[in-house]
């Protein structure tokens, strides 16, 4: 699983796609394992550009005597709070996704109980919903708003 060639997932650490053997069952112990890898590489991404933003914010922080530039420098860090913020928001997504791994609930829709796909979880390894339901997810979403 060392092997990487191309970005999976949102990650930009890079995990080759997982190759299924045929025959091979679904959530077995090298898809989990696979699975494992690609959301703990995600997270902790995510968590050192916490730590990043950090930095970042202690280090630019000014009082900048024209308003201009305070309002600019405010706005530069609204922004980056608000992002930090939906990536809060995600690490709690992928811890979630990381219980599930353990107690053998991964990789199966919450809705239905159907396996929501290998492709499918390499593309949004914190999905709970099959495509199907997903849609029909999305279609009532609109109807409501």
């Amino acid at each position: 699983m060392a092997e990487t060639k191309e970005n999976v997932g949102t990650s930009s650490y890079t995990i080759a796609p997982y190759k299924e053997e045929p025959g091979e069952e679904y959530m077995n112990d090298r898809q989990l394992a696979h699975f494992r890898e690609i959301l703990l590489a995600w997270k902790r991404e995510l968590m050192e550009e916490v730590d990043r933003t950090v930095h970042y914010m202690q280090d630019e922080a000014a009082n900048f005597p024209d308003p201009n530039d305070r309002a600019t420098q405010e706005s530069e860090f609204s922004l980056e709070l608000r992002t930090r913020d939906r990536e809060r928001k995600l690490i709690k997504k992928i811890d979630e996704s990381l219980t599930n791994l353990d107690n053998g609930e991964y990789g199966f829709c919450e809705s239905c109980g159907v396996e929501i796909g290998i492709r499918r979880l390499e593309a949004r390894p914190t999905a709970t919903l099959c495509i199907d339901c997903k849609t029909l997810d999305e279609i009532r979403e609109k109807q409501r708003a």
